[in-house]
């Protein structure tokens, strides 16, 4: 029986996945700009290259108003970021 048939055949690789870098807000408070973007993001040392997209998480609080760039945000972030005073951007891609 040739090898092609003997070998098991599992799973389904989603060529046209999109991953995200997240990150929890507790991590973008400890960042001292008004404006954040993924440039910002790089320089703090959250995520690692620009060109990654960016989830916000919800997890942790934000208190100081803060305006945050990036790709997608859970809808508890989105929440706690309006509720501090700040505005959610989203990078289109």
């Amino acid at each position: 029986m040739p090898l092609s048939r003997r070998v098991p055949k599992r799973g389904f690789t989603n060529i046209f996945r999109k991953e995200y870098s997240a990150v929890n807000l507790a991590r973008l408070a400890k960042v001292t700009k008004n404006e954040i973007k993924p440039k910002d993001l790089v320089k703090a040392g959250i995520i690692k290259k620009e060109a990654e997209r960016v989830k916000i998480l919800g997890q942790g609080d934000i208190s100081s108003p803060k305006t945050i760039h990036a790709h997608k945000f859970s809808v508890s972030a989105q929440k706690k970021i309006e509720d501090a005073g700040g505005k959610t951007v989203l990078i289109g891609s």
